[in-house]
């Protein structure tokens, strides 16, 4: 379930209309899965790298720009207990990394 909340949080930060390049997972950090009666909870904090690709052109291979904006996406996802979980409830909070620093 967490490389499916990583995909729908990349799918998500590139929808965004203030977005024109292309960004690749950089460190994955605080995950935490949790199974309760009611469904999983995943929770994770991902970090992003800006790459050199435009977002609407995207390439096989795109390089990464090291003093480029690195932002910080964090997102819970709630899914049910099915054979093929879906999602009940999610929540996406992306911006520059030490905007979501942990404290």
């Amino acid at each position: 379930l967490q490389r499916r909340v990583v995909r729908d949080v990349l799918e998500y930060f590139h929808g965004r209309s203030n977005v024109h390049f292309l960004f690749k997972e950089r460190e994955l950090d605080g995950v935490t899965e949790r199974e309760d009666p009611s469904g999983t909870f995943v929770q994770l904090r991902l970090g992003l790298a800006q790459t050199t690709c435009r977002k609407r052109a995207p390439q096989r291979h795109c390089r990464v720009l090291e003093s480029r904006r690195k932002p910080t996406c964090l997102a819970c996802y709630k899914f049910d207990t099915g054979d093929v979980p879906k999602v009940l409830d999610k929540y996406h909070n992306c911006g520059p990394s030490h905007h979501l620093a942990a404290k």
